[in-house]
């Protein structure tokens, strides 16, 4: 009976959504024009905010498919909604991925039906999805601890090696109640946090308190809290790069505050300069803009970039002179692939110059989502919390307690995370073989898709240094451009939608991260499992050759 109730159910929302005009207007008030950025002087403003039409199109249907007037006596209307949420955005999960998921469903339906038989998600830093393993050692823990009944069964002496049984007894010790169902602390559960100090402290060779730690759902929500912690009102900037990751802006404008935009230099591959951060924060600071914090990305999403030890001094310095919150998104830390590169975390960095906590207020974002772990789903990570007064320390509690706690699996993850097997453990060789395969294979997808870029007719890619993506630059031809603006889409999100139609291949335009104006980029990772690598340079480069024949000047 609820199956028929639901299935007429949905039959009647579908005839009644679509007999009206009313979504034209809908759709011009879900995507105002947006405020421009503060240009930079030696470059055009950039042009990522205005992708967000495009961006939103399958997601607001035009004239033919829905009728606000069928909710007239609603008291919620979209002018009523919260301005800011209107004005966010978020690029990575936008129109061309719901048109990928269209296609994905036609495939299934009728095979053949399309040039390609199936959809390569190259659109998001999701490892797993696209057939990335978690490590053994990981999930074993995990699966003790949600099921500690079977701790002191026989059986599971031959099913989990020792190491992952006596951790799970460690850290089920640890957790009050020994259940993994209950609520934590607001910080996370103490032992947990304890051994994740102990790991950076290790990583750093500086000392590390659990009291400095909030255990988020991933590095996501520490982010938005930092920021709403930090923004008043639209006259409280943060400076953030461009390109960057939209999370940033997202939240930004969800909080109402001002991004203050520094231009990476994507001709000495993607450096920041210490000058453009003074250029800008000037110039903010003549708009009336009060700049409260610098966001750095390192290595970096969406360019690759991983910053020279000397690159970090300069910044940390920068901060302390200009007292400004260093807010340093460090969770590709993992994910380095050239022999010149390292990652240094910027307390590290920081204590090494000799500031302590009075000097700089710092807070490092980490998660297990990314580096060879890869655990999106789980929504694990964490931030440290430094150089901050006990009266703001006591602010950031109180907004954390809000959420209650994060979910006790990702705690549980960032804490083998930060303290993996260890020479002599038993899952110690299978641990290291895993994570050591998992990095050499994306060192080398990095590499080949860089060269494969690098070859094609006007594009251009940097160096991959690290991360999980590649933001190659396309010169396109004039008539590609004019042949977007008549469809009134961004060109480079043109491209994008070409390119998925024609192959599979689902990237992101470089208009969703933000680009000097007149550039054109699009963002790929590195993810698909190696063996389909080949298919998808195949692809790309029989796509662009035809792209560019047909739109050649």
């Amino acid at each position: 009976m609820r199956r028929f109730v639901a299935s007429n159910t949905r039959n009647l929302l579908y005839k009644t959504t679509r007999s009206s005009s009313s979504w034209r207007v809908l759709s011009q008030i879900l995507s105002p024009p947006p405020a421009p950025l503060p240009p930079s002087p030696s470059s055009p403003k950039p042009s990522f905010l205005s992708a967000f039409r495009f961006f939103t199109t399958d997601l607001h249907p035009s004239s033919d498919s829905m009728d606000s007037d069928h909710y007239a006596a609603t008291p919620l209307t979209v002018q009523t909604l919260n301005p800011k949420v209107l004005q966010c955005e978020y690029a990575v999960r936008g129109e061309i991925v719901n048109l990928a998921q269209k296609l994905q469903e036609e495939l299934a339906h009728n095979p053949g039906s399309h040039p390609f038989d199936e959809i390569l998600y190259c659109n998001i830093g999701n490892p797993q999805s696209l057939g990335q393993q978690p490590i053994t050692f990981f999930r074993e823990v995990l699966a003790l601890c949600d099921h500690p009944a079977i701790l002191d069964k026989s059986e599971t002496q031959g099913l989990f090696s020792a190491d992952s049984i006596e951790r799970a007894f460690q850290i089920l010790d640890e957790i009050p109640g020994r259940a993994t169902g209950a609520y934590s602390h607001s910080q996370g559960i103490k032992g947990l946090r304890d051994t994740i100090a102990a790991g950076i402290e290790a990583r750093d060779g500086c000392p590390a308190n659990p009291n400095d730690l909030f255990l988020t759902d991933g590095a996501s929500p520490a982010v938005h809290m930092m920021i709403e912690l930090l923004i008043r009102s639209k006259n409280d900037g943060i400076l953030c790069p461009i390109p960057q990751y939209p999370l940033y802006s997202a939240s930004i404008a969800l909080h109402g505050g001002s991004l203050v935009p520094y231009y990476l230099d994507e001709a000495t591959g993607w450096g920041l300069e210490i000058s453009e951060l003074k250029k800008q924060l000037e110039a903010a600071k003549s708009k009336g803009i009060c700049v409260r914090a610098l966001v750095v990305i390192n290595p970096g999403n969406p360019t690759g970039q991983v910053l020279a030890e000397g690159n970090q001094r300069e910044i940390v310095e920068f901060c302390k002179k200009e007292g400004l919150v260093l807010l340093a998104d460090e969770v590709y830390q993992e994910n380095v692939y050239v022999p010149d590169k390292e990652f240094h975390s910027f307390k590290k960095v920081s204590r090494s110059m000799g500031y302590g906590e009075k000097d700089i207020s710092l807070v490092s974002f980490q998660s297990v989502s990314k580096g060879y772990y890869g655990e999106c789903g789980k929504r694990g990570g964490y931030m440290e919390v430094t150089g901050f007064s006990p009266e703001i320390r006591e602010q950031i509690y109180k907004v954390s307690t809000v959420h209650l706690c994060s979910n006790i699996s990702g705690q549980i993850l960032a804490s083998l995370v930060m303290n993996p097997p260890k020479v002599g453990d038993e899952s110690y060789d299978s641990y290291i073989s895993e994570r050591d395969g998992i990095l050499s294979s994306l060192k080398r997808r990095a590499k080949t898709l860089e060269d494969a870029f690098n070859s094609l007719e006007g594009v251009t890619c940097n160096r991959a240094e690290g991360a999980m993506y590649l933001f190659p630059r396309i010169q396109l031809p004039k008539k590609a451009i004019e042949a977007a603006e008549a469809v009134k889409t961004v060109p480079d999100a043109f491209y994008a939608r070409r390119l998925l139609n024609a192959t599979g291949i689902v990237v992101v335009p470089g208009s969703g991260f933000g680009q000097v104006q007149g550039t054109w980029h699009i963002r790929c990772t590195i993810l698909p499992q190696e063996e389909k690598i080949p298919a998808i340079v195949n692809r790309l480069t029989e796509f662009h050759k035809g792209f560019m024949d047909e739109f050649r000047d």
